[in-house]
């Protein structure tokens, strides 16, 4: 017990302690770390009576584990721990020792070990209480003050992810907004790429499977792009199916357009400077989605027009479909307006390019057509009959070597005529694929008597009118290897004219008028006869029509 007594010597050294232990408490709560406040109170045992520190322990998960900068003292940690670092503690050399536990509200924070030469004074031990109580609860409050500081921490740095994943969110949304609206706005894959340059601040290509270019959008498009080899473009596209994500190549950072299994395309972000950023990859790997979805809508849409087209070409030309309205109803579902004349062209070629060939010639030739295939050949139906010579010219321009005959009907005023329309178109061609260049286009309404001798052919009669009027001179021709009929059949082109006859077979004018004079010998008949001769005239452009025709126009 403290003594009350000012003027008692020992009531003042007592006061003394109470003032110091005042400014003590003062000093351990204004400390922040355990080691600090540790430190303080066992250097402070000795100016509160005859004690001095012999150890100072720090409970850590409820064990008591001893602190520095005393040394440690295994022969007392075992007791320490016994007794939960409180009570009386036996020393070796018979001092009297004693463990004081540094407790708080919030429990036991750890003990101090203090030893005398003698058993303290109770006021003594009083004021060790105190202190172990004031460093216990010291030593809570730096815990309670370092979680705060941790939480502080924790929340600052929280802020900061929040904040960066409201930035990120935020351009993200952008990214969102800027190319879901050029999907939707119809700018189709080239609004798309222009959209992803906006955000990206990158020049932006898109590429079909094989490495040809779909869409550019910024600076830098190459005067001649480069298309890799087959070899090449199929390594990369597995490499990139591989990954499953962007991947630099080159100057060039690259994902697939992928909607399902099939592989639409490329799309690649243009970096040169290695500028690309986390945020540059999200736009990309979200511009691919679209993308995806715009191509496959397109192919989607070409396919569902590509089958109305055909259906209603097949219907058209078979003559399955005679109802006008109907057919003006389809036609114009496919963006065609079908009142009015129209003509029928019909292409055969033997090369799988020649559908693509004929729809850009068309477009060149700025015609408004529906395409379809029918028996086998492209079909065009048209608002207006093209230039025979300028068609096959522009269809040829995007074709090899090979033949291309294209047969042009006359006009239909409604659709119920395109079957009529359909059979002339196949008989113009028919008559160019027997004629003595296959290459070429004739129009049905300029083949002018070929059209009665294909149309008498079919049942045999032009045959026996040719045997008629020919006979003869066919079999003179085939037994004696001449060419009577080849001569006849210039003079009648002529007009009867020895000059041109004789320069069109390249002879001189006396053999000329020796097979003329050998001709009438042999058939009996007067050449100048005007019905002989118009006859006879006929006669020879049936054996045209028959070997080679050869068709108006043609050399």
């Amino acid at each position: 017990m403290l003594s009350s007594d000012v003027n008692d010597p020992l009531a003042r050294a007592q006061l003394s302690s109470m003032h110091a232990l005042c400014a003590l408490s003062t000093m351990l709560f204004t400390e922040h770390h355990d080691l600090d406040i540790l430190r303080i109170a066992a250097e402070a045992v000795p100016s509160l009576g005859c004690c001095r520190t012999l150890a100072s322990y720090h409970t850590i998960d409820g064990e008591f584990l001893p602190y520095p900068p005393l040394p440690a003292r295994p022969d007392l940690d075992t007791q320490i721990r016994a007794q939960d670092g409180e009570g009386k503690v036996d020393l070796s050399d018979g001092q009297w020792g004693w463990a004081f536990t540094l407790s708080s509200v919030t429990g036991t924070r750890g003990s101090l070990l203090v030893a005398a030469d003698h058993e303290p004074r109770a006021d003594e031990i009083f004021l060790l209480t105190v202190l172990a109580q004031l460093t216990g609860a010291a030593l809570a409050n730096a815990a309670l003050r370092e979680r705060s500081v941790a939480h502080a921490i924790q929340l600052t740095e929280s802020n900061q992810h929040l904040s960066a994943s409201v930035v990120r969110l935020e351009s993200q949304m952008r990214v969102h907004e800027v190319l879901a609206g050029a999907a939707a706005y119809g700018g189709g894959e080239h609004g798309i790429a222009d959209a992803l340059a906006q955000v990206s601040g990158l020049p932006v290509a898109i590429e079909d499977p094989f490495g040809n270019l779909r869409a550019w959008s910024g600076p830098g498009l190459p005067g001649r792009y480069p298309k890799p080899s087959p070899q090449q473009r199929e390594q990369l596209l597995h490499r990139l199916a591989a990954a499953n994500a962007p991947l630099r190549i080159r100057d060039r950072v690259i994902i697939l357009v992928k909607p399902r299994a099939e592989i639409l395309g490329t799309l690649a972000l243009i970096d040169p400077d290695h500028r690309v950023t986390d945020e540059n990859l999200f736009a990309l790997s979200y511009g691919s989605t679209v993308l995806a979805l715009e191509l496959s809508h397109q192919r989607n849409v070409a396919e569902i027009e590509l089958r109305l087209r055909r259906d209603l070409v097949d219907d058209l030309l078979s003559g399955t479909d005679n109802d006008n309205d109907s057919a003006f109803a389809r036609a114009e579902a496919l963006g065609h307006d079908l009142h009015g004349q129209h003509y029928l062209v019909l292409v055969h070629s033997t090369d799988s390019a020649v559908a693509e060939a004929v729809g850009r010639a068309a477009t060149a030739l700025d015609l408004h057509y529906i395409p379809g295939r029918h028996a086998g050949m492209v079909v065009l139906i048209t608002d207006r009959r093209p230039d025979p010579v300028a068609l096959h010219h522009a269809i040829r321009e995007h074709l090899d070597t090979t033949p291309v005959a294209i047969g042009i009907s006359g006009r239909c005023d409604q659709p119920s005529h395109f079957a009529g329309a359909f059979a002339d178109a196949h008989r113009a061609i028919n008559i160019r694929l027997r004629s003595r260049i296959p290459d070429g286009a004739t129009a049905f309404d300029e083949l002018g008597f070929y059209r009665l001798v294909d149309a008498a052919h079919t049942d045999g009669q032009v045959e026996e009118f040719m045997r008629e009027w020919l006979g003869a001179l066919l079999d003179y021709d085939r037994t004696r290897n001449a060419d009577l009929v080849h001569t006849l059949s210039q003079y009648l082109e002529c007009g009867g004219s020895y000059d041109d006859s004789a320069a069109a077979l390249h002879i001189h004018r006396s053999t000329l008028r020796y097979r003329l004079g050998r001709i009438r010998e042999l058939t009996g008949l007067d050449l100048r006869d005007v019905n002989t001769r118009f006859n006879l005239h006929a006669a020879t452009r049936v054996w045209q029509f028959l070997s080679a025709v050869h068709l108006p126009g043609e050399t």
